[in-house]
């Protein structure tokens, strides 16, 4: 397998950490360059990043100089990720593209673009075809492909058999989301300890609308024909470290004859990248629990080193057909460990 030599934008953050860890040993990807903001440019990066992870930071990537997040300070690079925040994103990734360096984003700003992908690689490769449309840079060799909403990831990957095997009318649930979901440094202890806070700013809209392209079907003529289901969604925070737990509640277009049948959808469901041997690919993608306790953060949120999707409590319900709860790890599936694993496919189906 060839190998890469790939940048990080906003490699300082929370997202930019997250990806420094997962990329240590990567058997494809090798990190050449670490881009910030202009406070980090010209710093070594144990000195301008405040390390949060769980592990020490490497030592060959704190004796790296940050660079600042443009094209021609981070050049030699195959392509980057990027973990920037929204409020810059558009502009600096544009610019990578438009240089003709590949950006695989975290950001949420080109995630409705119409020529970009927002892609989860096991509920909708074939979306990566929208590259073809893509006009950032003169010779197309620069493009850009996003990942969803944190939320959003656990919630198509529960949803993907489901609307396949028996249609969607609607859809109701409540995200409760880790606190690793606000970066660092993140909620006021004040405000989460012993608490929970009903409201996260922003996040709801995504997660009623970014499902809807995720479980997109694409047309003849390349473009992506959006699902068409409402969701009402209530997004809160609560006091777990990492993972977000979702209470899903479905209403089918076509409802099942029995509750097997739907247990049997998800089991049956085949993973489209089980035969491509991506390293960040979990060998269960999506499992299904039938002990009622199960998933919880603190025991599952890890499971396939972070990639794993988990579902427990199926069960019919009184008011829509069936109710579950879903669980996703926000930083490492929601966010780089999802980007990682978008950016294998690139490499699978010849896109880098």
């Amino acid at each position: 397998m060839q190998s890469f030599k790939v940048g990080i934008l906003g490699a300082t953050g929370a997202v930019g950490q997250k990806f420094v860890r997962l990329l240590q040993g990567h058997p494809w990807f090798k990190i050449a360059a670490l881009g910030a903001s202009e406070r980090s440019a010209g710093k070594l990066y144990r000195d301008a990043a405040n390390w949060i992870e769980n592990s020490e930071m490497p030592d060959e990537i704190g004796k790296m100089t940050v660079a600042d997040c443009v094209p021609d300070a981070m050049g030699g690079v195959d392509f980057v990720f990027s973990g920037l925040d929204a409020s810059v994103a558009t502009e600096i990734e544009q610019s990578f593209a438009a240089a003709g360096i590949p950006v695989i984003s975290n950001a949420k700003n080109f995630r409705d673009h119409p020529d970009v992908p927002l892609l989860v690689p096991e509920v909708n490769p074939d979306h990566i075809e929208l590259i073809r449309r893509q006009s950032f840079s003169t010779n197309a060799t620069g493009f850009i492909v996003t990942n969803p909403n944190c939320v959003c990831v656990p919630l198509v990957m529960a949803l993907r058999p489901l609307y396949d095997s028996f249609g969607i009318e609607s859809v109701i649930m409540t995200s409760m989301q880790s606190v690793s979901g606000a970066g660092y440094p993140g909620v006021p202890s004040l405000d989460i300890l012993g608490n929970i806070v009903p409201h996260i700013g922003g996040e709801e809209d995504k997660i009623m609308s970014e499902p809807m392209k995720l479980l997109g079907t694409k047309q003849a003529d390349g473009t992506i024909k959006h699902a068409n289901f409402p969701i009402q969604a209530t997004a809160v925070r609560v006091p777990v470290i990492e993972g977000h737990l979702l209470s899903v509640a479905v209403k089918f277009s076509n409802k099942p004859a029995k509750l097997s049948d739907v247990k049997e959808a998800i089991r049956a469901w085949k993973n489209p990248l089980a035969a491509m041997n991506l390293p960040f690919s979990p060998e269960t993608a999506l499992k299904l629990f039938d002990d009622p306790r199960y998933p919880q953060p603190g025991r599952h949120a890890g499971a396939g080193n972070g990639m794993q999707v988990s579902v427990g409590r199926l069960r019919e319900g009184r008011v829509f057909d069936v109710s579950f709860v879903a669980l996703g790890h926000n930083t490492i599936r929601g966010a780089a460990g999802g980007a990682i694993l978008n950016a294998e496919l690139l490499v699978n189906e010849g896109y880098l």
